[in-house]
């Protein structure tokens, strides 16, 4: 089988051996239509490269670790990583890595290159990877070159195409890759036409930028755009953009530059280029068949094509697949700025205003007419920040992922996750909190009288230092009694604060024991000397990108939490007020009304538990060892405490291991008392894993059936170095035996 294919040698059977994206390349080659030069790299050197030292038996066992369908999108992103890592550590083989040099070096000399992937299930009927695959624009130098097909080959594995491929139901251990090498045309203006608009059969549709198409693809530069008639061909609207900037080739890359004065005042395209590229459009349509998707270019007034795909996003009534949530989690450098300025000088702030304007109303004094509104109001405006979180919060978790793509494709290091050691200790709000939980603790164990107040329930000296601090803390993180209810109840009630600082006064806990700062400097810095100049400067961006990606990640869930406790305190007067009318011969008026908003949001009334079928499974499997992914490194001995609901974090004790389906972050006010930390769900960037890791505790996830197959006061082994969860007794020695002391932390850095 050849490794490389010209357009001209291409047949009609090759579709399976070179995708979908360079086929028609290569037929609107033959066509007469205007391509850049081009070599298609066929499945076969993909197929050799990965076949080459076992890379494709250790790519499907990652794969297969859990049950694909089981795992959430972190662990997906794990998974990815995990993956991409085994591809930039593998070296090309001979001969292939002869032949491709010989090959790209006689077809393009020292040309820049754009490198595009061809999956062959890649724009097929009914499916659109566009966006889900990697490609590289102005790639100088042949080793350059190398490691980016690397690169795009190991995106076959990226996090969006593995969901999107589950989605659609392909096979994704079957999954080839094919690449399109084309000469980087350097338009300066570029674009894209839909022959029919997705929503208007009626309609053409062309967007167009100064500059390559990539500032477009990406977001960051804002498109021209025509609506033209598909009939008369004539134009319907134009909506200017503001024209700020464009993205154009530099050394090594592109970049987005300001737009030249003299391009800002007039659009990219005259009416006659909208007309040309209109006819383009057309003409894609007819040699395929159905519309298409066409992105083009133009250089010297010479209308190129770059790709073309059918449009897969047609209305049908259907409802329309998910691949734009899992395009809107990658975002670039510049877009992550913005984000980031935007949630933290505008979100973040309306948020703690609508949390504090919603706790300084006092609801008892509104007639139960009022009352039910101001519920349906709370209800709007949680669900307002709900959404906010998921379209705003969550795509930028993506700065950790672009530092570490950053991080490996520079340093090459054997550990995929090696970067996570730069981002731990930050100033994340659960990490105050626990702090200032710590303070108070230190002030019980100094005190026997405040000690013994406390555990007798007695009243507090409210002129006492002790009582402004709880003041403060409650002010500013509420009394944790909608935290260890999971919202059923949220009343103001100390309770369960002091009888958590009581166990926190047996012995002291700090965030002494978090990773060592000397440590996570000297990697920093080791980092940073890799570049210079402007290259340095992006890496210190996205380290700093990466940081506050990383505080939000958890603190976001914090801000979140506030918003919603104020509902359901909302909610709990609605239930009071109902509940005491039940007593009375005579109904308020509105009464109806309350009773209505409340059995419409039934709230708090479904307490999650473990079915008694789940629990008959642990008399039939009794497991010696269950393995997860590790996501903190340590070695820890204990009796688990095994959370089914917030209401068990009641019980938390001393040095116990927390197992749990998830930590969510207002549960996290325990993990101070944890040993060890093991979740069911997995991924290294899950609340749970991140607070283990800030506190240097071993910490396993994705383990299945975790919170089943283990019970509270199991003894267990938890190894956060190979992630395996050891039940019973060990060859470490029994439970306060001298070997390995019960409720313990091994602290050391290898196993």
């Amino acid at each position: 089988m050849s490794w490389i294919l010209l357009p001209s040698e291409v047949r009609p059977d090759h579709q399976e051996r070179i995708g979908p994206k360079a086929n028609v390349l290569s037929l609107m080659a033959r066509e007469g239509f205007k391509i850049p030069d081009t070599l298609i790299l066929t499945v076969g050197a993909y197929n050799a490269f990965v076949n080459d030292g076992g890379l494709r038996e250790r790519i499907l066992l990652e794969l297969n670790r859990k049950s694909f369908k089981d795992m959430r999108w972190e662990e997906v992103w794990d998974c990815a990583t995990r993956i991409r890592n085994m591809f930039l550590k593998k070296e090309i083989p001979e001969p292939l890595k002869s032949y491709l040099t010989e090959n790209i070096q006689s077809q393009f000399s020292n040309k820049a290159l754009t490198i595009r992937s061809s999956a062959p299930d890649e724009d097929a009927s009914g499916s659109s990877f566009a966006g889900l695959h990697e490609s590289f624009v102005n790639v100088r130098g042949t080793s350059s070159i190398l490691d980016h097909i690397r690169l795009v080959w190991s995106s076959l594995w990226s996090d969006a195409a593995l969901l999107y491929r589950q989605e659609i139901g392909l096979d994704v251990d079957k999954s080839q890759m094919a690449i399109v090498l084309q000469e980087t045309v350097t338009g300066n203006r570029s674009g894209v036409v839909f022959s029919q608009n997705p929503s208007d059969e009626t309609q053409v549709i062309i967007e167009s930028v100064y500059g390559l198409n990539q500032g477009l693809v990406d977001g960051m530069v804002e498109p021209d755009r025509w609506v033209l008639d598909r009939d008369k061909k004539n134009i319907l609207s134009h909506k200017p953009a503001q024209r700020d900037y464009w993205v154009m080739p530099v050394d090594t890359g592109v970049k987005m530059m300001p737009l030249p004065e003299d391009y800002s005042g007039r659009p990219p395209l005259s009416d006659e280029e909208t007309s040309d590229v209109c006819k383009l459009a057309f003409q894609a349509e007819a040699l395929f068949k159905t519309p298409q998707d066409v992105e083009w270019t133009i250089k010297n007034d010479m209308l190129y094509v770059l790709q073309s795909r059918p449009i897969t996003t047609l209305s049908t009534g259907e409802t329309q697949d998910k691949r734009a949530w899992y395009l809107s989690l990658h975002r670039s450098t510049d877009n992550l700025k913005a984000l980031r300025n935007t949630i933290e000088e505008t979100l973040i702030p309306e948020m703690s205003q609508a949390a504090k304007e919603m706790a300084g109303q006092d609801i008892t004094v509104l007639s139960d007419t009022e009352l039910a509104n101001e519920v349906r109001r709370r209800w709007k405006i949680n669900q307002h920040w709900v959404n906010t979180y998921w379209e705003e919060f969550i795509p930028y978790a993506h700065g950790i992922r672009l530092f570490g793509q950053f991080y490996n494709d520079a340093m090459l290091p054997d550990d995929p996750y090696e970067f996570m050691n730069l981002l731990v200790q930050t100033k994340m709000a659960s990490l105050e909190r626990n702090q200032l939980m710590e303070d108070l603790a230190a002030m019980v164990r100094e005190d026997r009288q405040l000690l013994e107040c406390l555990q007798t329930g007695g009243p507090l000296d409210v002129d006492s230092e002790f009582k402004k601090k709880v003041d403060q803390f409650i002010e500013k993180f509420g009394d944790l009694s909608c935290a260890v209810t999971g919202g059923t109840e949220c009343a103001t009630d100390t309770r369960p604060l002091f009888k958590l600082l009581l166990e926190m006064t047996v012995n002291p806990s700090s965030l002494a024991s978090r990773k060592n700062s000397e440590d996570a400097f000297v990697l920093q810095q080791r980092f940073l000397k890799s570049f210079q100049g402007a290259k340095r400067k992006e890496a210190e961006e996205l380290l700093d990108l990466a940081r506050s990606s990383y505080r939000l990640r958890d603190d976001d869930n914090i801000y979140l939490g506030r918003i919603e406790a104020q509902l359901l305190s909302a909610v709990k007067e609605a239930k009071s007020r109902i509940e005491h009318a039940d007593r009375r011969k005579t109904q308020p008026a509105g009464l109806d009304d309350l009773i209505s908003v409340v059995q419409d949001f039934d709230y708090g009334t479904n307490i999650q538990k473990v079915s008694s079928q789940k629990m008959e499974n642990r008399g039939k499997v009794n497991p010696r060892q269950l393995v997860g992914q590790p996501a903190g490194p340590g070695l820890s001995r204990g009796r688990a405490r095994v959370v089914h609901h917030h209401l068990d974090l009641q019980d938390f004790k001393l040095s116990e291991i927390l197992v749990c389906d998830s930590v969510d972050p207002n549960m996290t006010f325990v993990v101070p008392l944890a040993a060890a930390v093991v979740e069911r769900r997995g991924g290294m960037l899950i609340h749970g894993a991140i607070i283990a890791r800030e506190y240097g505790l071993p910490c396993i996830t994705g383990i299945p059936d975790a919170t089943t197959l283990i019970q509270t006061g199991d003894e267990i082994t938890v190894d956060g170095y190979l992630g395996i969860v050891t039940l019973g007794e060990t060859g470490l020695g029994k439970p306060g035996g001298d070997d390995l002391k019960e409720n313990s932390v091994m602290d050391f850095e290898g196993t």
